[in-house]
């Protein structure tokens, strides 16, 4: 057996996971939030604090070294080998002094049919053209696998860059890992446009569309966006920011000068109205829409069409994602 110093042990169980994938693998490597990390291979594999938990596995660790043995099956005198060789060839920069890893968007597999999801869409009043403009324009797919509903954000060049799940027969709600919040679900305005109207989720703007065209309107004059769910204003309203997805918006489209607020009639969709309204920059002309009956958008498009309402809870134990979906 090759003897190996113990020193050269030593400096390699210090590499961590972080630092060694951002100098050895970066293409393995991708943001999730905040200050954690995932894998490609593996996206339910954490790297947060110095630490590693490989949630599907129950694996945990903190070093490179527990990763290549735990997780990619070296043996021990293979991995300080691996290690110790590159750190040889290559000395490690610590993970201060290297630029932040590009965020990556891990979508879910794409369904062959979307049978489920539009049948789900349209069983609660969404118009079947509408959600056909969506299938078609990749806004909106069923995932294979679990068959949830996904609704893709994209930027103005039509790349994804984030994307909402929600159980089609379950009350399943989450994001798909590296989704970036400055971007959610949009139908922007087929022609130019001075306003936007605001939705807290995509349904209840699919159901606004359908409702605009049940009346005899156009349903594509005017910008439609999301916000990815509910918006939580600061404890003190004066020191809220506005939405992110829609501060990007606004930035995108110098043309807006009013914003219509379709939030939820519920404390947090009223909380979250009062806030926007106080923080919006002085040149947009912001009203309160919220809808005539029922708590939001869909519920209000269901009483129309005399369907009924869908009501779904969080699970307490519910994660906020399925990162083993892809």
């Amino acid at each position: 057996m090759p003897y190996i110093p113990p020193q050269v042990v030593q400096e390699v169980k210090r590499i961590d996971l972080l630092t060694y994938l951002k100098n050895y693998e970066p293409y393995e490597l991708v943001h999730f939030s905040g200050n954690t990390y995932t894998t490609r291979t593996h996206d339910s594999l954490k790297i947060s604090n110095g630490k590693w938990m490989w949630w599907s596995r129950g694996i945990g660790g903190r070093s490179a070294l527990d990763y290549l043995i735990k997780v990619k099956d070296y043996s021990f005198l293979e991995a300080v080998e691996l290690l110790a060789g590159q750190a040889n060839i290559q000395p490690p920069l610590s993970v201060s002094e290297q630029l932040p890893v590009e965020k990556h968007l891990l979508l879910p597999k794409k369904n062959r049919y979307h049978t489920n999801v539009f049948s789900y869409l349209t069983g609660r009043g969404i118009d079947n053209d509408i959600v056909r403009f969506c299938i078609e324009t990749g806004r909106i797919y069923e995932s294979a696998y679990h068959h949830n509903a996904v609704f893709v954000g994209m930027d103005q060049q039509g790349k994804p860059q984030y994307a909402a799940l929600r159980g089609i027969n379950t009350d399943f709600i989450g994001e798909a890992n590296g989704s970036d919040k400055n971007y959610s679900f949009l139908i922007p305005a087929e022609k130019m446009s001075d306003k936007v109207h605001v939705f807290e989720s995509a349904i209840d703007l699919l159901s606004y569309a359908t409702m605009q065209k049940l009346d005899g309107k156009e349903w594509r004059t005017e910008h439609l966006l999301s916000l990815a769910g509910v918006y939580q204003p600061a404890k003190e309203i004066e020191r809220s920011k506005v939405p992110a997805a829609l501060t990007r918006f606004l930035k995108e489209h110098s043309d807006v000068k009013e914003i219509v607020l379709h939030l939820d009639n519920d404390r947090t969709g009223r909380l979250a109205t009062k806030a926007i309204q106080t923080v919006a920059p002085e040149k947009y002309h912001v009203k309160d829409q919220p809808p005539i009956k029922g708590k939001d958008c869909n519920d209000m498009l269901c009483l129309r069409l005399n369907l009924g309402l869908t009501r779904r809870e969080k699970s307490k134990n519910q994660k906020s994602n399925r990162p083993w979906e892809r």
